[in-house]
Order: structure tokens, then C-alpha cells, then sequence
């Protein structure tokens, strides 16, 4: 199972670990289009700063987060598991995992990033600012920049089971799975459930979305439920007590469509 999941929007301070060792990082096909993405973030961060928060769309009250891009090969590091904070992080709890569900969330998650691409939770990064929506002066936007390498690295790394994409739009645009991988592919959906004037209705909810897929994460990974495909991650989510609605694609080689049906959190 590969499960695919969007990075925060805030992080975590920078850590005490040794300064970014690039070459260290997972998924090294991606190497040269990282250190691509790191030079022209630090030349953005080292200049002008207003044309840095522009760039980055960060108000004045952060602009501390422009001095910290620019020290980003000096600075601090700790896992990506600690560095990724938010609704989502917070319900899925990496860090309180015991250990065989560690194992399991090491081997199996994904955080895709403007700057790295995407890493897994044992990476040693710094903390730094930098969404999949940033247009870089020398790159572009680089939602469409990582296409190329994602495409060329990802299929292998997804090998032959589930890829459950729980990527917001924005990094959704990085990397499209197609043909046999997209056939094993789940999109999850997560609605919210009320009931008006004895009327049910549904409605999408950010804090709803965020808590209940990484929630749904842990669960996964607690019970060590590995689905080998999305008919299986259906079954496997009902028996955790989830309410999920589901049917297979019209077409083979589409992704699975996947609504999780939510009361409260």
C-alpha cells in the first residue's frame, strides 16, 4: 500500500539534527529536481524580500519564514514525521505510532512537497515554506514542474498494490497515477452528515476532510490492514467501523472514487 498524503501549511520549528543531507533522502530519482528547487529557493529567499513573500504568498507577519528558506542548507533537521503538523498530522499521530505501525507508516506514506517533491516521514528535512501553488522565477510553477520526475519515480515506488491518494488539488496536479496503476488507485472523499428538517445533507468540510483521513490513516496502519486494491480498502474501512460508499469505475485504468460518510468527529 502507498498511501499519498499533502503536506501542512505550518510546520514545525527546525530540529537539532545535522544540517539537510540531500543525498540521503528517500526516492533519489528525485535528486536533481530537488536541488533544482532548493537553489532557486534560496536565491528567491537570499534577495528581495517582498518579492520573496510574493512569490510565496506569505504576508508581512511572516516574514520570518523567508530568512529561514534562505538558511536551508545550514539549517536543523528532524524527521518529516515531526515536521508536518496540522488537523491531518495531528489525528494521524505519527510520532505516539507504536512501533510495528511505525514500521508500517515509514515503509508505506508519502508527504508530497513543493520543494522535496515528496519524502517519507523518516526523512531528516529542515522546516521551510514553500507550497505545490509557488510559481519559482527560474522553474515555474511547480505543480507542473514535478510532473516529469514524479512520473518517471513514482510508478515503480507504487509497485503492484493499493495507492490510496489523499493529496489535496494542489498536489494532486504533481503526479496523475495512469493505466494499471490508476486502476489500483482510491480517491477518499470525506463528507459530512447532517440532518435538516429531517433532510440528510451532505457537505464537504476542511476540518472534517483533514481529521477524518488522517484518523483513517491510523487506523489502517494500527490494525496493520494492508488493502491490496481499493475493493479491499472499501472492505477493510468498513470493518473499522468507517462509513464508506464506493463503486467501481466505469472504465478500467480510473481511480476508485471513495466517499467516507462522517456524523462528527
Amino acid at each position: 500500500m502507498l498511501v499519498l498524503l499533502p503536506p501542512s501549511e505550518g510546520k514545525a520549528a527546525g530540529g537539532e539534527g545535522a544540517p539537510l543531507d540531500m543525498a540521503a533522502l528517500s526516492l533519489p530519482g528525485l535528486g536533481a529536481a530537488r536541488e533544482a528547487v532548493l537553489d532557486e529557493l534560496i536565491a528567491l529567499c537570499s534577495g528581495d524580500e517582498e518579492k520573496a513573500r510574493e512569490t510565496l504568498g506569505i504576508g508581512v507577519g511572516l516574514r520570518a519564514e523567508v530568512a529561514k528558506n534562505a538558511a536551508l542548507r545550514t539549517a536543523g533537521t528532524r524527521p518529516a514525521a515531526e515536521i508536518y503538523t496540522g488537523v491531518l498530522y495531528d489525528a494521524l499521530g505519527l510520532t505516539t505510532l507504536d512501533a510495528a505501525a511505525r514500521e508500517r507508516a515509514d515503509r508505506s506514506l508519502l508527504v508530497f512537497s513543493g520543494l522535496w517533491g515528496a519524502v517519507r516521514p523518516g526523512d531528516a528535512i529542515p522546516s521551510y515554506r514553500c507550497s505545490m501553488g509557488v510559481k519559482l522565477p527560474g522553474l515555474g510553477a511547480l505543480g507542473a514542474y514535478w510532473r516529469e520526475p514524479m512520473a518517471r519515480v513514482l510508478p515503480e515506488v507504487a509497485a503492484s498494490g493499493l495507492v490510496l491518494d489523499l493529496r489535496s488539488a494542489a498536489y494532486a496536479t504533481a503526479w496523475k497515477p495512469k493505466g494499471e496503476v490508476a486502476g489500483r488507485t482510491a480517491t477518499v472523499r470525506v463528507l459530512q452528515s447532517k440532518i435538516v428538517d429531517g433532510v440528510e445533507k451532505r457537505s464537504v468540510v476542511s476540518h472534517f476532510n483533514k481529521a477524518t483521513k488522517g484518523r483513517m490513516v491510523r487506523d489502517l496502519l494500527t490494525a496493520g490492514r494492508v488493502p491490496e486494491g481499493p475493493a479491499e480498502l472499501v472492505e477493510a474501512l468498513r470493518t473499522l467501523g468507517y462509513t464508506v460508499e464506493a463503486e467501481a469505475p466505469a472504465r478500467a485504468g480510473r481511480p476508485w472514487a471513495v466517499d467516507v460518510v462522517v456524523a462528527e468527529l
